[in-house]
This record gives structure tokens, sequence and C-alpha cells, in this order.
């Protein structure tokens, strides 16, 4: 029996309920979330919890067991809260179906902003690319950006490195960070040559990473190549899917033009972690060494999403905003959305289909769980739950959409044109393609970012004269728009309750 989860939340009553009330509450839990009720994903996912907890709760024998256990977690800390803001809170009774937004932000708790780096341990291995493109200014800024991460890493940390081309070769096997010379040393000698098989590289240095790999780490890998792997991408995102699932995020990041951006979007999704363009060797420095400190300021690891929407309600998509924006797959559940920083909230924007809403009064839209390790604290599995209702009435009153949404929506209306002008013009629609980049390249400038919206116009006169993209404009569009969701938007007050009926509750 594992009293460090509250089973109370999971159904969703307080502790001194009754016998009468928990098999009310289960009663209740299993009309909407029942695999024979419900056939969303994370509603089945979720009600394997709810009949466990009324195995237990429901047994008056059992449920004294399970108290008695659960007094040693009596005064444990909220480590991290939930705050669900959506994009109505009340609904127009209408025949149509309608489509609501929540901003789902995990918000640490209040005392980890006064903890430091030294909570945090870092099980790290790069796997860099040292094929012959890499040869000259990009390879040496690689040494440069690794041998000042093995400086910014304490002697507790754990680092390994390893470098590919046709072969996998460990340069430094996994070990603590003491010998900071010798590392910085080894480092100095990696030489460029042969072709890009990028599995051999991802499976040498997951097999390091495994080595100290366990929950009161960071365990990360960053992949960092400049050109594509041929026969064997199939190979690299099923490692991927199965290091997800021990607890290893996989970073990917791509220098200059030749690299399979969608490949390692599909490996970072997996795992998650993040996919950048680098888009010069002279840039190399600051991303490798800003991906390293935010792993650093990591107080969460290993967060994962499961959405619960009610049978009619439909989850259409998902999409991680920060720390690092990334789409995100909504199947499987749950749904890796990576680590939470200290001082930095993490948020994800989610898409629901509402069907027609005909009868006045509140309804139940989905129910949230997050579950995450707590590695400073050496806390496994936290979870915190939130379920979501909404009101139906025949005339509302005005009601502006919140700011926060409205700017992400904004901000993600400018990623998904530049995908739809790609999509346009693969389907031989130049026109449509031409046209897109331009509607871009004004919004851009509008929103103030003038280097993109230049890049946008280069690339409509490109498609319109020669029916193609650059690869340096198409990546710089697509991880540039996608970069903006990333920026702060409109402050708010940092409260850990989003609406009236959202009821959370930390397990």
């Amino acid at each position: 029996m594992d009293a460090s989860r509250n089973l109370y939340a999971i159904l969703g009553i307080p502790p001194e309920a009754t016998q009468e009330d928990i098999r009310e509450a289960y009663r209740i839990m299993a009309r909407r979330f029942h695999p024979d009720a419900n056939p969303n994903e994370g509603a089945g996912l979720q009600f394997r919890d709810i009949a466990m907890a009324y195995e237990i709760l429901g047994d008056s024998g059992r449920r004294i067991q399970y108290d008695v256990a659960r007094r040693e977690f009596r005064d444990e800390p909220s480590y991290f809260s939930l705050r669900v803001t959506p994009s109505k809170r009340v609904l127009t009774a209408f025949d149509e179906p309608q489509v609501v937004y929540l901003l789902v932000e995990v918000v640490p708790m209040h005392q980890s902003k006064k903890r430091s780096r030294e909570d945090t341990r870092m099980n790290l291995t790069l796997v860099l690319d040292r094929s012959t493109s890499m040869r000259g200014v990009r390879l040496d800024k690689v040494k440069i950006a690794a041998q000042q991460i093995i400086e910014q890493l304490s002697p507790d940390d754990i680092l390994s490195v390893v470098t590919f081309s046709d072969r996998a070769d460990v340069v430094i096997p996994a070990q603590p960070v003491r010998d900071k010379i010798s590392l910085r040393a080894q480092v100095s000698m990696m030489r460029a040559d042969g072709s890009t098989a990028i599995y051999q590289g991802l499976a040498a240095g997951v097999e390091q990473v495994r080595k100290y790999a366990g929950p009161r780490w960071v365990n990360h890998v960053i992949l960092l190549t400049d050109g594509r792997t041929y026969g064997d991408e199939e190979h690299c995102v099923n490692l991927a899917k199965k290091v997800g699932g021990e607890g290893i995020s996989i970073s990917g990041m791509g220098i200059g033009e030749e690299w399979n951006d969608e490949f390692l979007d599909e490996i970072a999704k997996h795992t998650g972690g993040t996919s950048a363009y680098i888009n010069s060797p002279a840039a190399v420095v600051s991303f490798l060494n800003d991906r390293v400190r935010s792993l650093g300021d990591s107080f969460v690891e290993r967060m994962q999403l499961s959405v619960a929407p009610d049978a009619d309600v439909i989850l259409e998509s998902a999409f991680k905003l920060t720390p690092n924006p990334q789409p995100v797959e909504i199947s499987p559940q749950p749904i890796p959305i990576g680590g939470l920083e200290y001082n930095r909230n993490a948020s994800v924007l989610i898409q629901l289909q509402m069907p027609p809403a005909k009868r006045n009064g509140f309804r139940t839209l989905c129910r949230l769980d997050v579950t995450g390790d707590v590695p400073a604290f050496n806390r496994q599995a936290f979870k915190v739950l939130s379920d979501i209702s909404v009101e139906v009435a025949e005339n509302p009153e005005p009601e502006d959409p919140p700011l926060a949404i409205l700017d992400a929506l904004g901000k993600l209306s400018l990623y998904k044109m530049q995908q739809k002008a790609e999509a346009a013009l693969q389907s031989g629609k130049v026109e449509e393609a031409t046209r897109r980049l331009e509607n871009l390249a004004t919004r851009l400038l509008a929103a103030g970012e003038n280097d993109l919206a230049q890049m946008a116009m280069v690339e409509a006169r490109r498609v319109y004269n020669t029916h193609m993209l650059s690869e340096q404009g198409r990546k710089t569009l697509k991880f540039g728009t996608r970069m903006l969701l990333a920026l702060p938007g409109p402050q708010r007050e940092d409260k850990t309750s989003a609406t009236p009926t959202d009821k959370s509750g930390g397990l």
C-alpha cells in the first residue's frame, strides 16, 4: 500500500468522508471515466487510479491501515500546483460544437524559490556529431561549449560524452565531474571524420546515462548533429520511446540546414525533451550552455500530463509553451511534458471541442492529472489533480478571453501559419503558399519581429519564383515562430487556483 498517494484527492473527497460518501464519489467517477462509458484514453488511464483508490478506501479495514500509514505525509508540502485558465468561463447555449482552450500552468511551490542549484544533481550525456561535415569551426565551437559545460557542472554531477560518425566512441565514460582538467583535455582531442549514423551515437549515449539513472537525478541526453542519418531513424525513435518510459529525456539540436528537424522533433516528443535550430557555429556555445543551465534549474523532473475529457468532449490538440515550446502528441497518454524549473512555471495549451450545449447550468469538462518527481526532496510521483467545469447559459454577460490565452493563441497562430505555408507548397499550391508567407510577414512585422518578418518575405519571393523554400528560411521560420511562444506574455497574479469550479489536490 503506497501511502504517499492521496487516495482521498483521487476520489475528490475529504479525509473525514463517510463510507457512503466514498461509494457515491466512486459512482460519480465511474459514470464519467469508466472505459465502458468514456472512450477517451486519458479517462481510462485515470480510472485505474480511481478504481485503486476505491478498492482501498471502500474497505473499512484497509482504509484504517491506509490512514495510519498516511500520517507520515500529513505535513508534506504541495511541491507544485496547477493553475488552469479556460478561454471561456460561461458558454452560450448553442446547437453547434464549440472550442474551449485551457491554459494549464504547473506552478512550483513558493519554498522552491529559496532553494539553489546545489539541490539539483545532473546525470548528463552529450552525444556529439563528429562526422566530416563538422570539421573546422563547427567542431571547434562544440568543443568550447562542452568544456564550458564541464566548468559549470558541480563535482557531484555525472557527465559522459559520446561522439559519433559512422561509429560511436565513448570519449568520457559516465563519471562525477571532479577532474575537470582531464575531462576538458579529453574533449579537446575530438577529431572529425566519417559519415553520420545517429543511432550508433544515441544508443551509446543512452547506455552511459543509464549507469546512474534514477529518480534523484536529472537524467538527460543532449544530441547535437549537423546532418541526416539514413536507415536508422526508426531505430532512434523506438529507442526514444523506450527511454522516455525509463525517466530519461532527450533534447535534439541541429546545426546548419542539412539535418532532419521532423526527426529531432519526434525524438523530443516521446521523452519530454526539446528540439532546437542552431543557425550558425557561433551560436553553438550559447545554445548548449543555456540548455544545461535550464536543466540545472530543474525542480521537478519527468512530468507527465493526463487529460481525461468527459465522454462527450473531444481532446483535439496540446502544445507545450514553456519553458521550451514544443508540439506534443496527445496519444499515447500520459503525455511527457519535461521538467519544471525552480522559478518558472511550465505551461501547456490544450484545445477541446465541446458538444452542442443546450442545457443551462454547470457541467464538468475534463480532469487533469500532472505527476512528477521532485529530486531535491527525494519525492517520486507527486501528483496534482484539477477537475474543470464550465457554466452554460442562454444569454451570458459579454466576456473577454483571458489575455494570457489570447497572447498564446496569437503566437501559436504565427507558428501554424508557416506550417500551413509549407503544407500548401508540398501540395503544389504555390500561390497559396506565397500568400500565406506574405501574410505571416505582415503579422510578424506588426508584432515587432522584424528579422523574422524579413525572412518570411524573402521566402515568399523565393517560393513565387522557384516553387521552393530554402532550408535555412524554412527552419528559421519554424523554430523562430515556435520560440515566440516562450516569450513572457501578460503579467498575472501568481495564484494557484484557476476558477471557482477548479478542484485541485496534491497527491
